[in-house]
């Protein structure tokens, strides 16, 4: 990847993201492979084959150690939907791994969970 990866050319202090997310998914609104918010991901070892593009090398960064996909999106503040997309994008060069949660994990439509959820993501903007 360049080394301009770590850069965030979409974003401005004052007016926030620069760029639609529907266009940061080049207008894809389903992803290819199967994720839900406490799905896990972590970046692969190396460096990807190509670069991926801003985003993906933004979620490359923040997948260094296990994250959910509830937490990237918080973290990169696009829809989950988005991230998922773009995360399939990373699952078919091989730049990410991903697994379920551990058994016994909350259920992801649990209405407290997707309330914490909620609030949390509400806290961090």
């Amino acid at each position: 990847m360049p080394e301009s990866h770590g850069e965030k050319p979409w974003m401005d202090e004052r007016a926030g993201r620069l760029v639609r997310p529907y266009t940061v998914s080049d207008g894809r609104t389903r992803p290819t492979s199967e994720f839900n918010l406490l799905t896990m991901v972590m970046a692969a070892e190396g460096e990807p084959a190509e670069y991926p593009g801003p985003d993906h090398c933004r979620i490359l960064e923040l997948s260094r150690r296990p994250v959910s996909v509830a937490e990237l999106a918080a973290q990169l503040r696009l829809p989950a939907t988005v991230v998922k997309v773009l995360l399939s994008d990373l699952v078919d060069i091989d730049a990410v791994t991903t697994r379920d949660p551990a058994p016994g994990a909350p259920d992801p439509t649990d209405p407290d969970l997707l309330e914490a959820v909620l609030h949390g993501l509400r806290t961090r903007l």
